[in-house]
């Protein structure tokens, strides 16, 4: 300590002198002791942590040591303590002898309980067994045969265990279930009489190979399960392993070789070309037997089998090839194989655009018939037009695979290219058609029915495009084509649909401009006849798939909606008194519950009670008796329906009849101030309803035809 101590003064005497060595470092002594006592200070602090933490550890292994001294002392008790119990228990252990003997009596006994009924039915099982045999059914005939064995080997095991030295025992269960070994070997012959005429029977009944099969598979299993329990206990039943499947495999190579040899028909004596018939048969019975093998007996087999990539048959290495292909290098060079299928790109895109033009032609000329278009097996009508598409399109992308995958992908988006450019064309070719029926609507006879083929016709293209591009395209990220094409195919149907319903507005123009008439007031049936119009029609428009026809019923219950408001905003009826007003609500009320018992029949969808309502509630505003009630019933009316306009209250109110100009003024004002808005959720209704104006030459008319009626 003295020595440290010493060391220490030193060098701090040391670090003073070198710290003034000038005078002018005389003046900063003070700060020089301030800076050097806080390192002091720094430096003890640190050091009575480092004691303390080095005390601290002391302490925690001191008491660690204690407790581990402490849980020594306990194990050696409880050691203690069990090594008196094992002592104690030893003479326990062998007076235990006769509840060892008693619990192997009794795993015997469960045994025998368990398989008590099979025991007491062996002889009843063994002749349905041999019956089942007997009449083919080889599956079930292996399942009882398999009960039987279960039941013989459990308890000959149960035997073996509690005194394997007994014979007697043995032999007495062996003797019970001598039957069963003969049951099995029966089966066996049937079984490989089976394989050796695998050949035919592949051909006639392929469900009796695939028994056979799985017949030997079951065995192959227990086979193994036996096997396994002998390592662990050197018991084995009697006839196992039974190895079926190898002798499965020698019947098999038996009849190859039986079929070769009985194609000698003739010997070298009767004729000297009888090698050369005799490598002809057996070349042509080779390869017939091999294309059975392949696409029918592969099938009969397990998978693990590989049977025809066997050693024993194509996969044999004398059948090898002699070289790697994929090591040889390519026939052509690159640019030359580029050059190629630039050409066989140009070439493919005229003429797949040439067979387009040719596909649809053909098809134009369908839509004239006087006949009916076919029906797919769901009764949807449907032309041949995307067939014949996608089979072309297919070819051409089967030989695009085989070159490269790379291509293959160019070729497919080619395809679509084409597609896109195809269907503007046959929209084209779809409003000709459609306008050219309008010039003559008793032609084409069967137009309704061609123009519902080719709404179907665009969902078969969209199913069949995204057939295509799951087969031949690995990436599943839509592209410009996809969007181009389906907005295209969607339009094309949505306006096939439309042209449709035009079919059907055409031939209930009549009928609806007689709505909301005198004649209509009076009791015509134009409603109902609307209805029956519809209804018929759309008979025919089941044949439309789904989502179009949807779509289409709805369309049509929300234009013979908007064709009734229509009637109604026109003013053909003006009211004249209270009753006129009942009698004409009532029948808008009834012409509405018409509308909506056939549009939930036809499956309108969740709408029609909205758009039906609109007609009773416009019936409501009519069927009032007292007009003060109208400042209620008209904001309860644009409350429901608020895409309702000014004009188109103005119209209710005219029809109606007995609002004065005043009251109408009054009404549009509060409306006006408590205007609801239109959310655009749900479809409108009075949006496109548009109120005729009375021009000043029908203001003149109307003026005359008072003047004259008050002269008159």
């Amino acid at each position: 300590m003295e020595e440290t101590s010493r060391e220490a003064v030193a060098t701090a005497v040391q670090r003073v002198a070198g710290m003034l060595q000038r005078s002018d470092q005389l003046d900063k002594v003070e700060q020089y002791r301030r800076r050097e006592s806080r390192k002091k200070a720094s430096v003890e602090a640190r050091l009575k942590a480092a004691i303390q933490s080095q005390l601290d550890g002391v302490r925690t292994g001191l008491t660690q040591l204690h407790s581990a001294l402490l849980d020594v002392k306990d194990i050696q008790n409880s050691l203690a303590d069990v090594s008196k119990d094992w002592r104690q228990s030893i003479n326990t252990i062998e007076s235990l002898k006769d509840v060892k003997d008693a619990v192997v009596q009794h795993s015997q006994l469960a045994s025998a309980v368990e398989n008590l009924k099979n025991i007491f039915s062996v002889p009843e099982i063994v002749a349905e067994t041999q019956q089942l045999i007997e009449q083919g059914e080889l599956l079930q005939a292996h399942r009882k045969l398999m009960e039987l064995e279960c039941s013989r080997d459990d308890l000959m095991y149960e035997q073996y265990r509690m005194d394997s030295k007994n014979t007697s025992d043995m032999s007495l269960i062996s003797i019970y279930f001598e039957d069963v070994q003969g049951l099995s070997d029966e089966l066996a012959k049937q079984l490989w009489m089976v394989l050796q005429r695998s050949m035919v029977t592949v051909r006639r009944d392929p469900t009796m190979l695939v028994s056979v099969v799985r017949i030997i598979e079951r065995e192959e299993k227990i086979d193994r399960r036996m096997v396994d329990r002998k390592k662990q206990t050197a018991f084995i039943p009697p006839g196992r392993p039974k190895r079926w499947k190898d002798k499965m495999f020698e019947v098999l190579e038996g009849t190859v070789s039986t079929r070769i040899e009985g194609t000698q028909a003739v010997t070298r004596e009767a004729d000297k070309m009888w090698l050369v018939r005799l490598l002809e048969i057996t070349r042509k019975y080779v390869l017939d037997d091999l294309i059975v093998v392949k696409n029918l007996m592969v099938q009969c087999f397990p998978p693990h089998y590989n049977t025809f990539n066997s050693v024993e048959m194509m996969g044999h290495p004398e059948l090898c090839s002699e070289c790697d292909i994929n090591q040889l290098e390519p026939l052509l060079p690159q640019d030359v194989v580029d050059d190629l299928l630039n050409k066989y790109v140009k070439t493919f895109t005229s003429n797949i655009t040439g067979w387009l033009r040719k596909a649809l032609e053909t098809d134009k000329k369908d839509w004239l018939k006087d006949t009916e278009p076919e029906a797919d097996q769901d009764g949807y009508y449907q032309t041949t037009l995307p067939a014949i598409v996608f089979q072309m399109f297919e070819q051409n992308l089967q030989v695009a695979a085989q070159i490269d995958g790379n291509f293959k992908e160019q070729v497919l988006k080619l395809c679509l290219k084409q597609m896109n450019s195809f269907l503007m064309r046959y929209r084209e070719e779809v409003v000709a058609y459609k306008e050219e029926h309008i010039r003559d609507r008793q032609l084409p006879q069967c137009y309704v029915q061609y123009m519902i083929a080719i709404i179907n016709n665009c969902q078969t293209f969209k199913e069949s495009i995204n057939s295509l591009k799951r087969k031949y395209s690995q990436s599943s990220e839509p592209t410009d084509s996809d969007a181009a094409i389906e907005r295209m195919l969607n339009e094309v149907a949505k306006e096939g649909c439309q042209f449709l319903l035009d079919e059907v507005f055409l031939d209930l123009e009549h009928h609806l401009n007689e709505l909301l008439t005198r004649k209509w007031l009076m009791g015509c049936h134009a409603v109902d006849t609307i209805c029956v119009t519809v209804e018929d029609y759309f008979n025919d428009f089941n044949k439309i798939k789904k989502p179009f026809n949807q779509e289409m019923t709805s369309e049509a219950l929300r234009r013979v909606v908007v064709e009734y408001i229509k009637a109604v905003m026109q003013k053909r009826i003006t009211f004249k008194n209270a009753d006129e007003r009942k009698e004409g609500a009532e029948r808008m009320i009834k012409e509405a519950h018409q509308f909506k018992f056939l549009f939930r029949k036809l499956a309108a969808g969740e709408d029609t009670d909205r758009l039906c309502g609109a007609i009773a509630a416009i019936a409501e505003v009519f069927k009032l008796t007292d007009p003060t009630l109208l400042f209620l019933e008209v904001p309860t009316l644009v409350s429901k329906y608020p895409d309702i306009r000014e004009e188109h209250i103005q119209a209710l109110l005219a029809v109606r009849g007995d609002a004065s100009r005043e009251m109408r003024q009054m009404i549009i004002g509060t409306l006006s101030e408590n205007k609801v808005s239109y959310s655009g959720v749900t479809q409108p209704i009075f949006k496109e309803i548009t109120v005729p104006t009375i021009t000043m030459t029908t203001m003149t008319t109307m003026t005359s035809m008072a003047t004259a009626k008050l002269l008159k």
